[in-house]
């Protein structure tokens, strides 16, 4: 939901300080919250900016306490501010940075919630996966792989146990994501696979040779490993690209499933 021009428009006044345009009276709390966001997006409002009190913002957009109360309770659960009581310094409503992993947690549950298509999932998998491989190539830090070393040996001691090797396969890509050194391609791929681990795992349950996937799933990961740390992106990226349409291709549980 957007404002219209004559709800609220982001701008400063003669002091610096953002200036409040009032909301319609017609609307509820999600339009407090757009006329924050308009103001975070224009730059009026930056980390570690106090909101005003909340009766003076109640005020300035001309809606009920209540209204604003809500609308900041919804912000500081998506960690986009933060809240302190009492008196002091810290006391009073103010813009926070948003960790990565709040970010992460809700992209992943956007995509649960929209039900794309199959495809795309691959599709976006690959354009992701291949940009973190080639990233963490380049950087070859070994310490930074360990996660990743650790997930497959994981997977192997996993036998029979799907949901372990399934959680083990997960941690594999997040964590070439996270080796990567891009925040924005890690936190993009964390979402798009732990969005998909529920229907992988169910996928998993309906092959009959499951000895024989799990052998051809980690020969794949060892190449995709080897070359990262040979450095060599090019055969990195496209050893996990096939590795993805490969692993989807042997999983034909998935085809029929949006991300749900």
């Amino acid at each position: 939901m957007t404002l219209d021009p004559q709800d609220a428009r982001a701008g400063v006044d003669s002091t610096g300080a953002p200036e409040w345009s009032p909301v319609s009276r017609t609307r509820t709390y999600q339009l407090v919250i757009s006329a924050i966001e308009e103001q975070i997006l224009s730059g009026s409002l930056r980390v570690g900016d106090a909101l005003p009190a909340e009766r003076d913002l109640a005020s300035r957009l001309q809606v009920s306490r209540p209204a604003v109360r809500e609308a900041l309770r919804v912000l500081e659960a998506q960690g986009v501010v933060t809240a302190g009581t009492g008196s002091g310094p810290k006391a009073g409503t103010f813009v926070s940075a948003m960790p990565a992993d709040a970010l992460s947690h809700f992209l992943r549950l956007h995509i649960a919630l929209t039900n794309f298509e199959f495809a795309e999932i691959v599709e976006a998998r690959v354009l992701l996966e291949r940009s973190s491989v080639s990233l963490a190539a380049r950087e070859t830090d070994r310490d930074a792989l360990a996660p990743v070393r650790a997930a497959i040996d994981a997977m192997d001691a996993a036998g029979p146990d799907r949901a372990a090797f399934n959680d083990a396969d997960t941690a594999f890509h997040t964590a070439i994501a996270e080796a990567c050194g891009n925040r924005l391609v890690t936190t993009v791929t964390v979402a798009i696979r732990n969005a998909l681990r529920a229907g992988i795992l169910a996928a998993f349950e309906e092959i009959d040779d499951w000895p024989e996937l799990t052998a051809v799933l980690q020969r794949e990961h060892r190449a995709i490993l080897d070359a990262i740390e040979a450095g060599d992106a090019d055969r990195a990226a496209d050893l996990s690209e096939a590795h993805i349409r490969g692993a989807y291709r042997r999983l034909p549980g998935l085809h029929a499933r949006t991300v749900t």
